[in-house]
């Protein structure tokens, strides 16, 4: 499982445990666990970067549709996971 390490501004490094990827409505989309097994917290990411930046920039997902639609996705490509 592929792991990054996500340094906010001004904050402490965090690490998150990449589950899966997609691409939806031309925006990249990441699914990440703070937990290399069994249950954790998971959060959608999405890339807000530009093809100019040497390095992907993310922020949670928190609107409520947006939420719901890529979750959808990655319920549908990782067989054995339920996101609630």
């Amino acid at each position: 499982m592929d792991k990054i390490v996500f340094t906010p501004e001004g904050g402490e490094a965090v690490r998150f445990y990449v589950l899966e990827q997609t691409r939806l409505g031309g925006i990249d989309y990441i699914l990440v666990t703070d937990s290399e097994d069994g249950d954790g917290e998971a959060l959608i990411l999405r890339d807000t970067s530009s093809l100019e930046e040497d390095e992907a920039v993310y922020e949670i997902v928190t609107d409520d549709e947006e939420l719901n639609a890529v979750a959808a996705v990655f319920e549908n490509i990782l067989d054995d996971i339920e996101l609630t």
